[in-house]
Formats: structure tokens, C-alpha cells, sequence
């Protein structure tokens, strides 16, 4: 199955996520639908709570969007080591139609499991960095809009209530 793609404002985008407690089935099945969710969207991550569950797990491919070859899935990531400070445009596949500057970590160190339950520790800098970090946000329920100025916020949640209000009408 499927899934659809989650926007803000849903509510399961600001909750926390459950840990993977088992890599199953379910888990495995889940990953495949992310990852096809990401590629379909011309994405190059996404988060679990993007589809609707609200579990602690991303996939992430950096070499998109035209050539998809570098494909991770990620259960349970937590960063374990940041470094620096950069500023780098972002988007979101769950934030429709907006992109602005964000300051995050210009490295990051990244703990996780793969889908065999095997430990994976990934050292990243730049589009790398700035993506598992985004990603990661999505499990903790922050959006990149969470991390702008309450001006730039509220303009875009004034943009997105006449977007919603003209879909409506």
C-alpha cells in the first residue's frame, strides 16, 4: 500500500515519534512506501510522521533528484555529534510551497540502525548534514518553519490560510 503524503498542519507532523522497537514486516513494507512517497515528490528525504506514522524512522537519498542511487533508510537516527554552524535553503515536501535560509549544524554525526538491525554511524557535512537534520527534526514534531523567525512564520501561515481558505471556497 501507498501512502499519502501528510502536510502541514497536521497534527501527527508536531508529535514525537515512537521508537522502532522491532524491524519487521510492517517496518520493512513501510520504508519501501516512504522511499517511493520521497521519489515520486522529487524529495530527498523523508520522515515517517510525512506519511502518517509516527515512528522514528527516514529514508534519505542526496543524489536526486533525477538519479536515484544512494538510497538509506535510517530506524531509530539520533545525532550524536553537531559542529559548526551553516545556512542553506530548505523546503519540505509537508510545507507546501515555501523555501527559506535556515541556520543548522554544518556537521553532523549520526547514529542509527539499518534494516537489518545492523548499527550504522554516519559522519555528514553539507546537503548531507543539513538533510538527516531536517529529517530527524520530523521525528522530534519540528518543521523547518519551527526554526525561522516568528515574522517569516507568520507570514507563511497568513499565505497558508488563504491557500486553504481558497480551496474550500
Amino acid at each position: 500500500m501507498v501512502r499519502k503524503l501528510v502536510t502541514y498542519p497536521h497534527e501527527v507532523l508536531c508529535s514525537k515519534a515512537r521508537p522502532v522497537e522491532e524491524i519487521d514486516d510492517f517496518i520493512k513494507e513501510l520504508s519501501k512506501d516512504m522511499a517511493q512517497v520521497m521519489y515520486e515528490n522529487r524529495g530527498i528525504g523523508l520522515a515517517a510522521p510525512q506519511v502518517g506514522e509516527c515512528l522514528r524512522l527516514i529514508t534519505v537519498d542526496i543524489s536526486g533528484p533525477d538519479k536515484r542511487d544512494e538510497l538509506m533508510v535510517l530506524v531509530n537516527p539520533e545525532i550524536i555529534e553537531e559542529d559548526g554552524e551553516a545556512e542553506s535553503e530548505e523546503g519540505c515536501l509537508s510545507v507546501v510551497g515555501y523555501k527559506t535560509s535556515v541556520k543548522r549544524a554544518e556537521k553532523v554525526k549520526v547514529k542509527a540502525s539499518d534494516l537489518d538491525g545492523k548499527e550504522v554511524c554516519i559522519e555528514a557535512d553539507d546537503l548531507l548534514a543539513t538533510c538527516l537534520q531536517h529529517e530527524i527534526d520530523h521525528l522530534d514534531g519540528v518543521l523547518f518553519i519551527d526554526r525561522i523567525s516568528r515574522l517569516k512564520r507568520k507570514m507563511y501561515d497568513k499565505k497558508l490560510n488563504r491557500w486553504l481558505k481558497s480551496k474550500n471556497d
